[in-house]
């Protein structure tokens, strides 16, 4: 309780300091109040994860009843996400809005924003309250919008921004309706309550509250076709913000999944299919509409979308293996979900944080205005490569190892099962990996487009590397990288008690270092680490032996051009063409092009702008036909004060007659009745 009261004093002693301290001590006291409700709130995490689940009964009030405060193992891993994610992105972000110095009002709302959202992250994580989770979820909401939209003076970031907070709301309107549901029949906002309510009501009422819930998380989570907020908000955010919104935000909603698949008994077999079906559908339409992007965070935000899709895929086959009672596929299915949660919150973050670093030194986010930037940003460009190779699922790095058991979870899953759910399970694995090769098509576009080559735009000033203070947390995020991809069996390890709650029998007991892909992940782990070692020998022996001799610079091999331009190289949209016209039919692709004339041309033009056929079909035509239907009654609105005032008259006329109507209606009812 102590502990309790001192994460709360923390966060509340750093908001009501940060107005009053100066533009650069507001980021100071962030950073440390986000340390220290780290380590408190970390405490109890590594308790849970080595078997001592945390429990306190907060009193409430008449409406609400005793707040319990749990944090079991499945709370400890995603607080520990959430606060690793946290300490690299506020020490990142005190440096990137050191160049807003002169915004104190807006820094003083931006970092209690922070602070707020740490603190409702962690409470979301640790609350079993319905009314109490409900408030921690609308502050997480508003303090997101409040961060995204610190350039509101820019018409697309408030467009972006109320975008997002209307579709946090609907994701509130659905878990209110699910928590309701439930409360109405036990009486009870105790999370224990739903677990009660499953056991004692049919089978098919279980699957429609599960998805209730399902579709409010899946809303904060992203899968598609809930994922329409992402690809606005991320672009306009800050980086760091951008960052901890991909990094840990919407795995908020893949723990809220978790959490009510643990409470709520339903058809697992049902309810896994549907998430699997969603999930691979999620993953391949995310990485497809990230391939065809122009903006640099735009494409990180459809990869998002993917990752989560994967995620999905590893939370389906767990809720299969439970229905089937399979003790293997339920392991690999939970176990490579919630591995891919952390290791999406670390490449993810970082390549965020590469991205602002390029915006701040080139002030745009236009892939084709971008290139050559490795020879004028060496550590970002390495820092951008490094987690652009490990969310394609690549060996050393720990994309690999998450995607590993959750394709060993695939096939093994096929095994003596029947022919429909092996169509699914075949359907998977081939939306799997064209999203791996997919992502390593568009990773491999965005990087050489953006760091190789030579600048295709004239710059207002020449980028810079930014100072060590900036850096660090990105190589803190590529440490954690490397070394889950070399010791994955220490990771899985810690895995043990979060997948021992879905399986029903004591953490220490899960057989996890039983099954035989354990040996594998093993030398997969040694042979990474020899990876590294000969590299970093290759590299070690090139530098001594390059030192040893004099550096001539000589021009570069034209290939037969004697005038090379910068014109020549592939720019986003040429290095995808391929790609683009195969995808054209199943996309939205819309083309504009100015043709060249005369003996010597110019202005000659050719720009492809990808569409979101999702967003097309569900947001913006259904908003334009309810436009369309009010603009139908524009005639009242003639600007006659006397036609307005008969508004109101009859208004009144209605309110006071329709129920003396509806009395004489009953008299006259009653009196035919008696007759």
């Amino acid at each position: 309780m102590i502990l309790l009261v001192t994460f709360v004093g923390i966060a509340l002693t750093a908001i009501c300091s940060v107005p009053f301290a100066s533009a650069r001590d507001k980021g100071i006291i962030a950073v440390s109040a986000i340390f220290l409700n780290v380590g408190v709130s970390s405490y109890f995490a590594i308790l849970a994860l080595t078997g001592s689940t945390f429990e306190c009964i907060l009193p409430g009030s008449i409406v609400t009843g005793n707040i319990p405060v749990r944090i079991d193992a499945l709370s400890a891993w995603f607080i520990l996400t959430i606060n690793f994610t946290f300490c690299t992105g506020v020490v990142y972000g005190f440096h990137y809005m050191k160049v807003y110095k002169k915004e104190t009002a807006k820094l003083s709302l931006h970092w209690i924003a922070f602070i707020l959202l740490h603190g409702a992250l962690i409470s979301i994580c640790s609350l079993q309250n319905s009314m109490a989770f409900l408030l921690a979820w609308e502050i997480m909401a508003i303090s997101a919008f409040i961060m995204v939209i610190f350039e509101h003076q820019k018409r697309d970031t408030l467009k972006a921004g109320i975008n997002y907070l209307i579709q946090s709301h609907i994701s509130i309107i659905f878990l209110t309706l699910a928590f309701i549901w439930t409360a109405v029949h036990t009486n009870s906002f105790d999370f224990k309550s739903i677990e009660a309510f499953s056991q004692t009501y049919p089978v098919q009422a279980n699957v429609a509250l599960f998805l209730c819930f399902f579709v409010g998380f899946a809303i904060k989570a992203g899968f598609v076709p809930f994922h329409t907020w992402l690809p606005y908000a991320h672009p306009v955010a800050p980086a760091h913000i951008s960052g901890i919104m991909s990094g840990v935000i919407i795995k908020i909603g893949i723990y809220g999944i978790l959490r009510m698949l643990l409470l709520i008994r339903s058809d697992y077999t049902v309810v896994g299919y549907i998430i699997l079906v969603v999930s691979v559908t999620s993953g391949v339409y995310g990485v497809m509409l990230a391939i065809l992007q122009h903006n640099l965070k735009k494409l990180l935000a459809y990869h998002s979308i993917e990752n989560i899709g994967i995620i999905g895929i590893g939370i389906g086959l767990g809720c299969i293996g439970l229905g089937a009672g399979n003790q293997v596929l339920t392991v690999l299915g939970f176990a490579g979900a919630m591995l891919h949660t952390l290791n999406h919150s670390l490449f993810k973050s970082l390549l965020f944080f590469g991205a602002g670093n390029v915006y701040q030194a080139t002030h745009t986010m236009s892939i084709d205005k971008l290139g050559g930037l490795t020879k004028r940003m060496p550590h970002t460009a390495f820092l951008f490569l490094i987690p652009a190779l490990a969310i394609c699922g690549l060996p050393p790095l720990n994309g690999f190892i998450s995607e590993f058991l959750i394709y060993s979870g695939l096939f093994k899953g096929m095994k003596g099962i029947g022919v429909p759910a092996l169509s699914l399970f075949i359907f998977s694995i081939f939306g799997l990996t064209m999203i791996g090769g997919l992502a390593l098509l568009c990773f491999t576009k965005a990087f050489g487009t953006v760091f190789l080559g030579s600048a295709r735009h004239e710059l207002h000033h020449t980028p810079h590397e930014f100072t060590m203070g900036r850096l660090i947390p990105m190589y803190a995020i590529v440490l954690m990288i490397v070394a889950i991809g070399v010791f994955p069996q220490f990771v899985i390890q810690l895995l043990t008690r979060p997948v021992a709650l879905f399986t029903n029998f004591p953490g220490y007991s899960l057989p996890f270092m039983q099954f035989p892909f354990t040996d594998t992940l093993t030398n997969i782990g040694y042979a990474a680490f020899g990876f590294f070692a000969i590299t970093g020998l290759v590299f070690f022996i090139r530098k001594y032996l390059a030192s040893r001799k004099s550096e001539v610079i000589g021009e570069t091999w034209g290939c037969g051009y004697i005038a090379p331009s910068s014109r020549i190289q592939y720019t986003a949209s040429s290095f995808v063409r391929s790609y683009r016209k195969l995808a054209e039919p199943l996309l939205s692709i819309h083309k504009h092009k100015v043709d060249v004339v005369g003996v010597f041309p110019t202005g000659g033009k050719h720009e492809t702008h990808p569409d979101d056929k999702v967003e097309v079909w569900m947001i913006r035509q259904p908003l334009l036909k309810l436009r369309h239907f009010f603009n139908q009654f524009t005639f009242l609105q003639n600007g006659n004060p006397q036609v307005y005032i008969l508004y109101g008259v009859a208004f009144i006329t209605l309110i006071l007659g329709v129920p003396m109507i509806f009395d004489a209606l009953k008299e006259l009812f009653n009196f035919l009745n008696g007759l």
